[in-house]
């Protein structure tokens, strides 16, 4: 027997002991800054331990208002977003469109910029100078309808990356089963399909209701003043200085986390493979009037999201929007030249490349301990699990906010990190963990546990199995997580904003700084330059994963 993994003789095993390196380093870049940021809303301006800054907040005007619309607005755009993106990855995975990989590519658009790029395209479309202002008649776009709107934009692909990671394994045999038995196809869509993706579902609604929740820069740059809870941190922490009050804010924040932490727990729970040792692999047929109707949908999507980019690409190009719409590339030089913004470029591709090699092994490995191994302490996956929820819900200014209050503090061993490329890497890593799990957490529970348990009889290592059996089935779900990361590191501002030395400042945040500075036209050049970037590496991503695929995958080709 192999002594490395063998209890008995007292040496923990291999996966006990990275599980274990994975739960410390969540804890320390995790959770040590949140709860360090958290102690300050019990602690009175003397140091001493007290509820009065909770008091104090519950007695403030308007705040039972704002944690009403941060709710209700949640509510609404998971309700919106979830099917328009379900009904998308539908058409990607389960019906014979042309050019699927662009049609994947323009889904994910929008997070190829920072969501405040969709914010200002949407108030240049339908602001009160917009171009289809009077689409929305008497209402105003400054207010509920637009963080509604920029908010779904900005979620939809985060929910999308999550359906068609679940749509994406199926037994073939049930719908070959189905079609003997004369199924409609509702009926197989209802019986096979929606059951199949339902933890998909459930972790999809997750991410975007806690998006909604958290995010700031939309409700920041349109919402008029319709308050919400994110934008009332920002406030009390930048605008004030107030510490306290932010940290009680983030706690209002994190309970809807938790409570959604708790259904996805309970779902877990009952959740079983997809996808069996034995099982064939689904492939669309042809049906033409399914895939005109997919097609003309993803059309319609497609053209939306594009509009918003490409709104944000034409103000950068223009002279003075609306006034002068003369064509020039004024903004470019300013914002290239003067500005001394392509140090900020090279510094945001260095961070985002760093972001998804460090990122991606380090997720994927965390959630593959998780699901597919026994070892170690019984608390240690529950702890992981809460762990890689909680991000979601924690507003990236939050987040940096907990970085500055622990590894600025004198006393800390790792305060050489502090305003570093490597603690901006680290801030990207955990500001978007939960996605990132989660992708990686679906993709892990389609693989049937025969497949470990083959290996076992067969006294084949685990590491071996992992390494030739699980990693390849998951290779679309890996190099996507890379992807993310890479794209969301370079476009991400509120985690960044106050951890950057002027030496290492992001592209991200120096497009924050030229629009508040009111210089539109540089600010969306900027913009533009870091969307045109992830484009490409959206591309090449595309490229990359087709012919892998075709060389670790050739299970899933059709044997002709």
């Amino acid at each position: 027997m192999n002594m490395a993994s063998s209890p008995r003789n007292g040496v923990v095993s291999w996966p006990a002991g990275l599980l274990l390196l994975s739960a410390l380093a969540l804890c320390v870049f995790m959770l040590a800054p949140l709860c360090t940021l958290l102690i300050g809303s019990v602690l009175d301006d003397q140091g001493h331990w007290s509820l009065l800054r909770f008091v104090d907040f519950a007695n403030t005007p308007g705040v039972a208002t704002a944690t009403w619309n941060t709710l209700w607005v949640a509510t609404l755009v998971t309700l919106i977003t979830v099917p328009l993106a379900f009904v998308y990855a539908y058409a990607l995975q389960r019906a014979c469109l042309p050019l699927t990989g662009a049609w994947r590519i323009v889904g994910l658009s929008a997070l190829a910029g920072p969501s405040l790029v969709g914010a200002i395209a949407f108030i240049q479309w339908f602001g009160t100078q917009g171009v289809l202002k009077s689409w929305l008649g008497e209402h105003s776009v400054y207010g509920p309808i637009g963080i509604t709107m920029a908010t779904v934009y900005a979620s939809f692909p985060h929910a999308l990356m999550l359906l068609v990671v679940a749509l994406a394994t199926t037994d073939g045999r049930l719908y070959e089963a189905a079609d003997a038995l004369g199924a409609s196809r509702w009926r197989k869509f209802r019986t096979i399909t929606l059951p199949g993706a339902k933890y998909g579902l459930i972790s999809a609604a997750l991410v975007v209701f806690s998006y909604s929740v958290s995010e700031f820069g939309i409700p920041k740059v349109i919402g008029g003043n319709f308050p919400v809870l994110a934008v009332e941190i920002y406030i009390q922490v930048v605008g004030m200085h107030n510490f306290g009050r932010g940290a009680v804010v983030a706690l209002l924040l994190l309970a809807p986390v938790l409570l959604a932490f708790a259904a996805d727990w309970t779902i877990q729970r009952k959740q079983h493979a997809s996808l069996s040792a034995r099982a064939v692999p689904y492939v669309p047929r042809p049906d033409l009037r399914r895939d005109l109707a997919l097609l003309v949908y993803c059309g319609v999507i497609g053209t939306v999201m594009l509009a918003m980019l490409g709104m944000a690409a034409y103000t950068s190009v223009v002279r003075f929007w609306p006034y002068n719409l003369e064509l020039t590339l004024n903004h470019y030089l300013y914002g290239l030249a003067e500005a001394g913004v392509l140090d900020a470029y090279l510094n945001s591709l260095t961070i985002g490349a760093l972001t998804a090699l460090v990122g991606t092994p380090f997720i994927f490995v965390t959630a593959y301990l998780v699901e597919k191994t026994h070892t170690g302490p019984g608390w240690l996956r529950p702890l992981i699990r809460i762990l890689a929820t909680l991000p979601m819900g924690v507003p990236g200014l939050v987040l940096g906010i907990g970085y500055i209050l622990f590894f600025n503090a004198p006393g800390n061993p790792l305060n050489g990190l502090y305003q570093t490329l490597a603690i901006m890497v680290l801030a990207n890593v955990v500001h978007y963990y939960t996605s990132c799990h989660l992708s990686a957490l679906t993709a892990l529970k389609s693989i049937d546990r025969e497949f470990e348990s083959v290996s076992a009889s067969l006294r084949v290592s685990q590491a071996t199995t992992f390494w030739r059996v699980t990693l390849p089935i998951c290779l679309p779900t890996v190099l996507e997580i890379a992807r993310y990361l890479f794209i969301n590191a370079m476009t991400t501002v509120s985690a960044l904003v106050f951890l950057y030395a002027p030496g290492n400042m992001p592209a991200s945040v120096s497009i924050l700084h030229l629009d508040e500075s009111g210089d539109l036209g540089p600010a969306a050049a900027m913009a533009t330059l870091i969307v045109l970037t992830t484009i490409s590496v959206s591309v090449l991503y595309s490229v990359a994963t087709h012919f892998l695929l075709r060389r670790h995958q050739a299970w899933r080709q059709l044997t002709r």
